[in-house]
């Protein structure tokens, strides 16, 4: 038999811990002493060190007397708490990931609660943000359906367990699509395709717009790359290796029946100029952190190269 004094001996825990149990029914006297002290046994201490670890683990002093009384089973308190703790840990990353970005960004007081407010959105409200997105900056126009359908199905999606990086990307990405300048930026360019389809139309031929595309599709990876090989050994724009790059990008254009020349260039130039937008490519750099996609390496820099390269190779 044992004391609540050698009780609290034995596990550390303080007697007015252990009498406080003890009273909330929680760990019944085996015995009294003639002097009516409370006295407790073996059965007495192991029970009163699942209580202590129940509570360590956050559960109620209630909900602990029903799995001591057998009316309730651990394993299903447990998986109860689970849930709890996993919504719990759910809110507490999705602070962190807002506290860090106001301590990155150094952010002013209603940015800080815009972010915590697109923070908080569910899957269905990051998705309409999306749609939303892609409405503004192609209603209306005749652009090409089949390549707006695959930038309006690449949807961010969060895990229901993030990485403070993916709250962070999202928290970005979502000020990226709501801000008015970059949404002008893709409406410039989806106007700019709209009015590429409009001209061939009128003409019966392929215009730049359509064959630039094509010529990205079919060589730009390979012409980007060599323009990044460049760029990182040093070599300028204006060099013999940029004026072949040129060369080689104006003849995808004379495939339609345009002429090469100063004016040629420069109007390659202006369009793959408007579409280098850091901001365009870091749409994809984000959603890409967002899914869990492999990273997408910036190509801007190399894209700005090539624009040099041709008007270069034009004067």
């Amino acid at each position: 038999m044992f004391t609540i004094g050698e009780l609290s001996r034995r596990t550390g825990l303080p007697v007015k811990t252990i009498r406080f149990y003890s009273d909330e029914g929680l760990l019944p006297p085996t015995d009294r002493t003639r002097a009516g002290y409370r006295l407790y046994d073996t059965r007495a201490l192991a029970r009163l060190e699942l209580v202590r670890t129940l509570r360590e683990l956050g559960i109620g002093l209630a909900e602990i007397r029903a799995v001591l009384g057998r009316a309730r089973r651990l394993p299903e308190l447990a998986a109860k708490h689970v849930e709890v703790l996993d919504e719990q840990i759910h809110v507490l990353r999705t602070r962190r990931a807002v506290l860090r970005a106001v301590m990155k960004r150094q952010s002013e007081p209603d940015e800080v609660r815009l972010m915590n407010k697109l923070a908080a959105m569910s899957d269905e409200q990051r998705k309409r943000l999306v749609d939303e997105f892609w409405h503004e900056v192609t209603d209306g126009l005749d652009v090409n359906p089949e390549f707006y359908d695959r930038m309006r199905q690449a949807k961010p999606e969060l895990p229901d367990d993030p990485t403070p990086e993916q709250l962070e990307a999202w928290i970005e990405f979502a000020e990226l699509v709501r801000d008015p300048d970059f949404r002008a930026l893709i409406r410039g360019m989806s106007e700019q395709q709209a009015a590429g389809r409009e001209r061939d139309a009128d003409t019966g031929g392929d215009g730049w717009a359509d064959a630039l595309s094509r010529a990205q599709a079919q060589r730009w990876g390979e012409w980007s790359e060599r323009a990044q090989a460049a760029l990182d050994a040093g070599t300028p724009p204006g060099s013999g290796e940029g004026r072949a790059l040129a060369d080689e990008i104006a003849r995808e254009g004379r495939e339609s029946g345009e002429s090469d020349g100063p004016a040629l260039r420069h109007s390659l130039a202006d369009r793959i100029g408007r579409g280098a937008d850091a901001r365009a490519e870091r749409y994809w750099q984000l959603l890409a952190t967002i899914n869990g996609w492999p990273p997408i390496p910036a190509r801007v820099p190399a894209a700005l190269w090539i624009v040099e390269a041709l008007r270069a190779s034009a004067d």
